[in-house]
């Protein structure tokens, strides 16, 4: 791991200051018509909405551990846009935790938490 940052320091300096929440702040929030059109009822009437899925991936997401910390931060902000409430994203986190474990549930409602407060702010 070591090597690797050092080549990246010669490679490009600025990469010193790069970090993951950077990229996550770059990737950008689709509308909730595109979600829709893309994962939602767009492609399959019958199907499952694009808040519901989101909501689904938020669910797996915390059982796994909440451990890909941007994917957890960018799937809220898009369950936000889709239509989801902070009280929707809860229960969802809440539910997951009944199987992934309150260590889980914790870090996915503080990086849940993080993400809504950030799309207030925008």
């Amino acid at each position: 791991m070591k090597a690797g940052q050092d080549w990246l320091k010669q490679a490009n300096p600025a990469l010193e200051q790069f970090t993951p929440q950077g990229l996550e702040k770059m990737w950008p929030t689709m509308s909730a018509e595109a979600m829709e059109a893309m994962m939602g009822k767009g492609g399959n009437p019958e199907g499952l909405d694009a808040k519901t899925r989101l909501l689904l991936t938020l669910m797996g997401l915390t059982i796994m551990g909440a451990q890909a910390e941007a994917q957890v931060r960018i799937t809220v902000r898009h369950a936000v846009r889709a239509g989801a409430t902070a009280q929707e994203i809860a229960d969802t986190i809440t539910q997951a935790g009944m199987f992934g474990g309150m260590p889980a549930l914790a870090k996915a409602m503080e990086l849940a938490t993080e993400a809504m407060q950030e799309s207030e702010d925008e």
